[in-house]
């Protein structure tokens, strides 16, 4: 029982350092357009890639800031060899994270919180989402909490489609009224649900089944001993 507990924390203990080293890498590359955060376990040490919008300042010059934060994480956290990375986002606006720090900003700077919204899920539909819903939640115009919702397209709230579909990325807005939680949830683009089938006739299955049997036709065949 007892190697089963340690078992327990330790996975628990690796779990709280990587959203520690999450947070830390959040904090201090927040201009870049952080969008995610990998870790993983090599031979050589720990893997930690930073996806960022714009890694050029993740990097700085002659890469003064991503050495100064690579020597962080070797001195702060409790990592295996750590080794940073970063990678750029290909599009941004299908980032969840991403469009959540983007809105928490607009907020900031004044932009009306149905301006934000709105704005925010349209550009994430024309770029070829399956859907959106962006959740606003806290003092948005008085001294009352209270909760806004723009969905665009199709999206799942719970379940394991939503987990397996749904990316989900979440900011803070700090007014002088309060703070507004943004929580942005895409599901993305080319999505195919477990409700949704396709229907062939017959001259389209005798179609595939050619192409089925041309492919395996020329594929290499091994050679056996």
């Amino acid at each position: 029982m007892a190697g089963k507990q340690s078992t327990l924390r330790t996975i628990v203990n690796r779990n709280v350092e990587r959203h520690l080293v999450k947070e830390f890498l959040m904090q201090n590359t927040k201009r870049s357009g952080f969008g995610a955060l990998d870790i993983r376990r090599t031979p050589q040490g720990t893997e930690v890639t930073v996806h960022a919008e714009r890694p050029g300042m993740v990097i700085g010059r002659k890469g003064k800031i991503i050495n100064e934060l690579q020597k962080r994480l070797n001195e702060e956290f409790d990592l295996e060899n750590p080794k940073l990375k970063v990678e750029e986002i290909e599009k941004a606006t299908l980032n969840a994270q991403v469009m959540a720090e983007k809105i928490a900003s607009a907020l900031e700077r004044g932009w009306y919180h149905r301006r934000a919204g709105n704005s925010a899920a349209q550009n994430i539909m024309d770029s070829g989402a399956r859907g959106v819903i962006v959740t606003l939640a806290g003092k948005l115009t008085g001294s009352r909490n209270r909760t806004e919702k723009y969905i665009r397209g199709h999206v799942k709230y719970c379940g394991e489609t939503a987990l397996q579909h749904m990316d989900t990325g979440y900011s803070v807005a700090v007014k002088k009224l309060g703070t507004i939680g943004v929580t942005v949830a895409i599901m993305r683009p080319g999505t195919k649900l477990p409700h949704e089938i396709s229907i062939f006739s017959d001259d389209e299955l005798r179609v595939r089944a050619e192409q089925a049997a041309a492919a395996e036709a020329e594929a290499p065949v091994e050679a056996s001993e």
